[in-house]
């Protein structure tokens, strides 16, 4: 099993490298190992299963792979993708579509309906309640300017204000140990 993970990990990271337009400092392949390594963690917290392990670290490998193709909907495109890759390496029907729904749960607002989804959801934005959280909000903020030039660090403030105080996390371990973080946060960028 770990065989065919590396594969596809060698295979998605590939592809993004080579495929990701180079304005995106966001959505990065940086962030796709962010996401992946806090996948594993928070699903080691939630007591996953290793099988359903294999299927969240799958999912966070291709969560962003969309946006080689384009930012919107990418959350869309990218199943499409995982689905053609994934047919190669022999998942089931059901195991791509658990896979699917895990990259859509990403997809904002967010709207988990598994706990596998609430794990790959919260793992995505689990920077919102970090010590890096700012440096990583200017990371978007810049991607963002791209597609909007009008973009100001005052609006993208309060658009991150509004965004922190309609977000919940949505596994257990999150809300017990990453809201208190997010909301310190949130009062950083009120002040």
């Amino acid at each position: 099993m770990s065989k065919r993970f590396d594969k596809i990990y060698d295979e998605v990271i590939q592809l993004l490298e080579k495929k990701l337009p180079k304005f995106l400092t966001y959505h990065t392949v940086g962030h796709t190992q962010y996401v992946l390594k806090k996948v594993i963690y928070i699903a080691d917290k939630e007591k996953i299963s290793k099988k359903n392990i294999l299927l969240l670290k799958i999912a966070a490998l291709f969560h962003d792979i969309g946006f080689t193709q384009s930012n919107i909907e990418h959350e869309k495109k990218g199943c499409k993708i995982a689905r053609r890759v994934l047919f190669k390496y022999n998942f089931s029907q059901v195991e791509i579509d658990k896979i699917c729904g895990m990259i859509m749960a990403t997809r904002i607002p967010q709207e988990p309906k598994t706990n596998l989804e609430c794990i790959l959801a919260d793992a995505d934005l689990e920077y919102l309640a970090t010590n890096k959280f700012k440096e990583i909000g200017d990371t978007l903020f810049t991607e963002l300017k791209h597609y909007n030039k009008t973009l100001t660090r005052k609006k993208w403030n309060s658009i991150q204000i509004e965004f922190m105080k309609n977000h919940s996390y949505h596994t257990a371990y999150c809300k017990r140990y990453k809201t208190f973080r997010k909301n310190r946060n949130l009062s950083s960028l009120t002040k």
